[in-house]
């Protein structure tokens, strides 16, 4: 298993890329990925683009095909959140790394790694996507 161990605390910055000066959901969920060995193409939306986000999940944006729903998550995987808004719409993204453990982004924590299964987690978690290939 890979270890995260150094991303925890890492700072939020919206259009965030570089896990030193700090990322957003996005650039986190590409740095795990990286150290999964798998290069993620890069997605421009703004960290409450709720729009954008969901449309990217839902694969209404051009390159959403590179993405396949999981009916159970495995390593390494997106999660998607719908937080405080309708369940319908996905506005946060992390990253499942096994053991029902996910690693994400909170703007005014940082980077943390929560239990899927937990009650503040499990009702809006919206589902688990893999990367299936390059567009």
């Amino acid at each position: 298993m890979i270890e995260y161990a150094d991303l925890i605390g890492a700072p939020f910055k919206s259009h965030g890329r570089d896990i030193k000066t700090g990322v957003d959901c996005y650039g986190l969920v590409q740095e795990v990925f990286r150290r999964e060995g798998i290069e993620l193409p890069e997605f421009d939306a703004d960290y409450n683009d709720c729009k954008k986000i969901n449309a990217i999940v839902r694969g209404e944006e051009e390159r959403a095909s590179i993405w396949r729903r999981l009916e159970v998550p495995k390593v390494p995987c997106i999660v998607t959140i719908s937080f405080g808004v309708a369940r319908s719409v996905i506005n946060h993204t992390g990253v499942y790394i096994g053991g029902n453990k996910f690693i994400h982004i909170r703007e005014n924590i940082g980077v943390c790694v929560d239990d899927i299964n937990s009650p503040a987690w499990r009702k809006i978690i919206h589902g688990y996507y893999e990367y299936i290939g390059k567009e």
